[in-house]
């Protein structure tokens, strides 16, 4: 039932703590008893003034009668009810606010639990990506494997029982000693890596890595910075704290200066007018104002915040398909190192350059979410009749239920914004569900079947 089809059971719950009796409200409300109980019992719609006169009488909010005052717990557990996609019982959603009003603990639990366990699948996502790909993870681990081989070296020759000249054994001492210091030193540096599993944007470690931490401060919504004050910005990079190397400040030097190009050639104004004529549409701001398909799905990807406006993710690759910019959004997070899902229309695009693609996708997992997203393949530079073709794919990604309320809203209609089918893809084939993918390029991690076809 829905949550506004709920007032009456609200209201007499107000007036029965505020210890007034049905007659006596319906008298000062002026209504009749017999209609005030129809209210009551959620068999009259009410609204207007009544309700203003009842919140009025019972010394209560409007809204805390018409939404309740557990809202987000409500939220939480139709969201928790979701992703419940293993239980074979039925879940009883229809009586869920009865749940929060009786046992509103319980329904706290139930709510804290999903997230923890929202955050521990993230958590989980992330260590496989960076066990599976990470040339840091791969280095340190080298590091501390060769420091133990070194120390039982070291030991095995002290402890053979020959004779061994004294100054050697001073020599294999200070070996030992040393090499522990380098154990040790290795695998502080190991553990306090893997301890920022799911909070990796806190503790970079690679350029590109600062670079995407530096955005993320800013919620990816760079500054429409005018032409003539391009120092400011460039003060701002090399003031952060966020940007410790050359290289990331480098990278983000050119990210700005890109974003602010965008911006010139697609001023705000011109795009809240294709916010609200059309939704996020790329090829509707690229038509309106010039710019190419790539420029425009960035700027979308980069707007700040706002009441309407719905998130929006990006992702770039290079000629290789190795991804270079990534903007994650809840429910899709590209993978930081290695491969992504070969299956997403950015490497579709890329058989296909100059040809846009729009697919709406369906990201396997608890509970699955459908994102539509755009595609397109362009060259970076205008390539000579010798020069090697250098392009970028781009792909812009927003969540199907926003971009279905965004269009709705810019046209007025219920007209469909897509009607082709719907691809399941993943994040990598290491940690993907989906085991009878026909892109599958390794076994996945998440199921047993899967280990046993590694043996």
């Amino acid at each position: 039932m829905p949550r506004s089809a709920l007032t009456g059971t609200r209201i007499r719950e107000k007036r029965l703590v505020e210890g007034l009796k049905q007659s006596d409200l319906a008298r000062k409300v002026g209504i009749s008893g017999a209609y005030l109980n129809l209210i009551e019992h959620n068999r009259r719609k009410i609204g207007g003034k009544l309700l203003v006169d009842l919140a009025r009488e019972l010394n209560a909010d409007v809204t805390s009668l018409t939404e309740g005052a557990h809202a987000p717990l409500i939220d939480g557990l139709h969201g928790a009810a979701v992703e419940s996609g293993g239980l074979n019982a039925p879940i009883e959603t229809e009586r869920v606010e009865e749940f929060v009003g009786r046992y509103p603990g319980w329904a706290a639990l139930v709510v804290h639990q999903r997230d923890q366990i929202k955050t521990l699948e993230r958590r989980v996502e992330a260590l496989n990506d960076r066990l599976a790909h990470d040339p840091f993870l791969s280095d340190a681990l080298h590091e501390v494997l060769s420091t133990v081989t070194a120390i039982r070296s070291t030991a095995g020759i002290l402890n053979d029982g020959g004779h061994i000249d004294p100054e050697w054994q001073v020599r294999f001492h200070r070996n030992m000693y040393e090499d522990s210091q380098r154990l040790a030193d290795g695998a502080q540096s190991l553990v306090n890596y893997l301890d920022t599993v799911g909070q990796a944007d806190k503790s970079p470690n690679a350029p590109m890595d600062e670079v995407e931490s530096w955005l993320a401060s800013t919620e990816y919504a760079l500054p429409d910075a005018p032409a003539e004050t391009p120092d400011l910005q460039s003060q701002d990079i090399a003031g952060s704290a966020l940007l410790t190397s050359p290289a990331a400040r480098s990278l983000a030097t050119r990210w700005l200066t890109r974003a602010q190009a965008d911006a010139r050639t697609m001023p705000m104004d011109d795009v809240d007018a294709v916010l609200n004529d059309f939704g996020p549409d790329p090829a509707a701001l690229s038509q309106r104002t010039g710019a190419d398909l790539a420029s425009s799905m960035r700027r979308l990807a980069t707007l700040p915040a706002a009441e309407g406006r719905p998130a929006m993710g990006l992702v770039t690759c290079d000629g290789s398909g190795t991804l270079t910019f990534r903007r994650p959004l809840d429910g899709f997070a590209p993978p930081r190192f290695g491969a992504a899902c070969p299956l997403w229309p950015l490497y579709q695009a890329m058989l296909r350059p100059l040809t846009p693609v729009r697919r709406v996708i369906e990201q396997v997992g608890q509970p699955p979410r459908q994102f539509l997203a755009y595609a397109v393949c362009q060259p970076v530079v205008q390539p000579g009749f010798d020069a090697p073709e250098v392009v970028e794919a781009t792909m812009l990604f927003v969540p199907m239920d926003a971009a279905k309320s965004a269009h709705k809203t810019a046209i007025g209609t219920e007209k469909p914004l897509y009607s082709g089918d719907v691809i399941e893809v993943g994040t990598s084939c290491r940690v993907c569900a989906r085991l009878d993918c026909p892109a599958r390029r390794e076994p996945s991690l998440m199921s047993s079947a899967a280990q046993d076809g590694l043996a």
